[in-house]
């Protein structure tokens, strides 16, 4: 894990760490998720097996093994084996953070669609109507923003 030009084995633990907190308070998911997640990011060689990260991150394997079937299922972390070895290994999707987003915006898109539901409903409370609109501008140009991002090639300033 560690390089002449990177951070030391402590160093990257702890950025490991705080993706764990970041991972828990902001998506809901178990701090090992976050921990497996910014160690398959940093590591080196960028595929493990399950006892070299739960060895890492200090989880155990029962821990480790949900983790690692729901990162699988959402198809953020692929699951192989080399040729000829039996041993499995685990690596972050290249695609991964692209996925996060698609997911994230999916679900954004259909609040927006529940919202315009609701807009259709013949609100009497001017207010409570104003809400729904406000939620629902917000999300139509949260997704403009994300659409044409996704559109634009990377520019290097």
């Amino acid at each position: 894990m560690t390089s002449p030009h990177g951070p030391d084995r402590r160093q990257a633990l702890e950025w490991v760490e705080r993706v764990a907190t970041f991972v828990s308070e902001e998506w809901g998911l178990a701090p090992i998720t976050g921990r497996v997640l910014g160690w398959l990011m940093a590591c080196d060689p960028p595929e493990q097996t399950a006892g070299e990260i739960a060895e890492a991150i200090g989880a155990s394997r029962a821990s480790l093994t949900t983790n690692m079937q729901l990162l699988t299922s959402i198809r953020l972390v692929r699951r192989f084996r080399k040729p000829g070895e039996r041993t499995v290994y685990y690596q972050i999707e290249d695609d991964a953070w692209s996925k996060v987003l698609q997911q994230k915006l999916a679900a954004f898109s259909a609040f927006g669609d529940l919202a315009e539901e609701g807009l259709k409903l013949g609100w009497k409370d001017e207010a409570g109507s104003a809400r729904i609109r406000s939620a629902r501008a917000s999300i139509a140009a949260l997704t403009a923003v994300l659409a044409q991002a996704t559109e634009t090639p990377d520019r290097k300033e």
